[in-house]
């Protein structure tokens, strides 16, 4: 495999000046083995692991079949999850930043509809999105699968698992029967087998095992914590950590500058190291750091290839990877020559799928960090301010100063060491020794949120019975029970759960499988905390955690389901209430947060002003 490089698969002009500028030097393993069928225009069946440089396997022959004067989509790609899709999308962005009028347009649930359709209108050669959302557009003939070329399903276990699978065969259905298929799943349960036998017919398979495996010497912890919150948590973890030298990887340029300069203004010596840069001042940034000139340089993946320091002791990744390679790639920077290393992620909620899948490719746990305490920062401060103190009463001649305190002592009658704390007091002011810092939120990715990723969901054939049972029976409701036993968190306490109203029924032709994939895709709940689910013709009631966050419960109003708003409310009957509900409205602390009525249900608005966090929910 060392004598393959990207020259030799075939790829278009374009996109192989953009694969060289952004530092990728020879194919993976899937790449390397997917492009050339790709190319010549046959169906793949791919069984390859998050992190195995999948999305450019299929995204770099796509691109370079494309017809530059089609603007209607040529390539149409279903992922999972809105996250995802907009890490494809950019993906595809960023192999094609030299072809000429290339337009790519993710689509998901929870997003403006109508720019989306603006985006259609004015039309783009790539559409990357969910299921749920591809159909929406499909009912509103606003996407057009006529002139599609190309589809990908990536990641087709998790569309399973999520309950999308039937979305995905109706948009297969809709693709013309001339149109080049491609498959990426994890693993290949059944239901995907049937899928892949029935659409993609004699398909070339590639199967790739993920080896990689971590420099043992290298201890990894990972850090929860909110997004807007990772300044503060890197420089509380800088306070304490004892290092000689750092990298700190983020994924654009742009970071780079941006958080140099602020460590630097937080009294932390350190530099920006990015292919914007030119050479000389790379190279005089890395003699630097090893010198010991420069303690920390924060990075992009392709400005730190190649780079060897024997005094990094630390990596931290302040943007998790999208890749599995690319993490082993960055904190190998560190443990070089012998020596011990530590890697430090942080991470956000949304962020803890990578975060598996970094575990499982590497075949090693990722502890979790303890976040260093006020107390623990003042510390170290104190015993820096400390050696500071000693080291200048040794160094300095201090003859002068020293007869000056004592005739301000004498002539103000006051202690020697007073007027040594007054001092003391006014030097600390910019780095205070016992400061109170930022209170940091750091969620843990809880033991259930493990094991409920690890299970897969395949289809419920006893709930699709039961739908077309209640179909012929229209005047019963029909009860599902996403959990039979009591919701517990992490920790093993009971959940308290509130039944809300949403505003789609059996009449839409909703299934409970539809609403759980929208609520958790959207509001990134886990499916084990989505409780009792009971459709009615024209409503249907869900058990939620209670004390949804105000932002949180908007959105969920807005996500559409089967083309209509959830128009969330909650839910005052008795049908469908759990027993260990506790409504906000109904709690003297959460008073509901407005007399206005709900436009959808009778009871008036019950959104919470100080709700507790549902588990597994982003507040952020």
């Amino acid at each position: 495999m060392s004598s393959v490089d990207f020259a030799s698969l075939g790829i278009s002009a374009p996109v192989l000046k953009a694969v060289k500028q952004l530092g990728y030097e020879q194919p993976s393993p899937v790449q390397a083995a997917s492009i050339p069928i790709l190319l010549e225009g046959k169906n793949l069946l791919g069984t390859a692991q998050t992190g195995t440089g999948k999305t450019a396997a299929f995204a770099l022959p796509f691109l370079s079949k494309l017809d530059e004067k089609q603007t209607t989509p040529q390539v149409l790609v279903l992922t999972p999850t809105r996250e995802l899709a907009i890490q494809v999308a950019e993906a595809f962005q960023s192999y094609a930043k030299h072809i000429k009028g290339f337009h790519v347009l993710p689509i998901y649930g929870g997003a403006d509809i109508g720019g989306q359709l603006r985006g259609l209108k004015r039309g783009a050669q790539v559409v990357v999105g969910t299921p749920g959302r591809m159909l929406d557009h499909l009912r509103r003939r606003s996407l057009d699968l006529s002139q599609i070329k190309g589809l990908i399903l990536d990641e087709a276990d998790e569309m399973l698992r999520m309950g999308f699978i039937d979305d995905v065969e109706t948009i297969l259905a809709k693709t013309p029967p001339e149109c080049q298929r491609t498959l990426f799943s994890a693993t290949m349960p059944p239901a995907i087998k049937r899928v892949a036998d029935k659409y993609l017919g004699d398909a070339e398979v590639v199967s790739i095992e993920n080896k990689t495996k971590t420099v043992e010497r290298i201890a990894q912890t990972h850090l929860m914590v909110k997004g807007h919150q990772k300044m503060d948590a890197l420089t509380r973890i800088l306070e304490v950590e004892q290092f000689e030298g750092m990298i700190i990887f983020v994924r654009t340029k742009s970071s780079t500058l941006e958080i140099a300069e602020k460590l630097e203004a937080r009294g932390f010596s350190s530099a920006a190291l990015n292919g914007d840069l030119t050479q000389a001042v790379r190279e005089r940034a890395i003699n630097r750091l090893k010198k010991g000139q420069l303690d920390i340089v924060v990075a992009t993946d392709v400005a730190a290839r190649g780079l060897d320091v024997e005094r990094i002791s630390h990596v931290i990744n302040y943007d998790v990877p999208h890749d599995n390679e690319s993490y082993v790639h960055r904190i190998g920077r560190t443990g070089r020559a012998g020596r011990e290393g530590k890697a430090i992620m942080l991470v956000t909620q949304k962020e803890t799928r990578m975060l598996r899948s970094i575990e499982k490719s590497t075949r090693q746990p990722i502890s979790a960090f303890n976040l260093p305490s006020n107390e623990e920062v003042s510390g170290q401060r104190v015993e820096q301010f400390k050696q500071q103190l000693v080291g200048m009463s040794q160094s300095t001649k201090l003859d002068k100063f020293h007869s000056l305190v004592k005739e301000v002592a004498a002539e103000h009658d006051i202690d020697m060491s007073l007027l040594a704390a007054a001092l003391a007091f006014e030097v600390q002011k910019e780095r205070p020794l016992f400061p109170k810092l930022v209170a940091i939120d750091t969620p843990r990715a809880s033991q259930n949120d493990r094991a409920s990723d690890r299970k897969s969901r395949p289809r419920n054939e006893r709930t699709d019975k039961s739908d077309r049972v209640e179909r012929q029976r229209p005047d019963r409701a029909q009860k599902v029970s996403q959990n039979k036993k009591p919701i517990t968190d992490h920790e093993g306490n009971d959940v308290a759960m509130i039944t809300y109203r949403i505003e789609v029924g059996r009449n839409d032709d909703v299934s409970p499988k539809n609403i759980v994939g929208a609520i958790a895709n959207e509001a990134q709940i886990d499916s084990q905390f989505i409780g009792h689910i009971t459709l009615h013709d024209d409503h249907s009631t869900v058990d939620l955690p209670e004390g949804m966050p105000k932002e949180l419960f908007d959105h969920l109003c807005k996500v559409r389901v089967c083309q209509k708003p959830l128009k969330l409310s909650i839910h005052h009957g008795t049908a469908g209430q759990h027993r260990d509900a506790k409504p906000a409205a109904k709690n003297k602390k959460n008073k509901p947060a407005s007399k206005g009525k709900s436009k959808t249900h009778r009871g008036a608005d019950s959104r919470p002003k100080k709700p507790r966090k549902p588990p597994s929910a982003d507040r952020k």
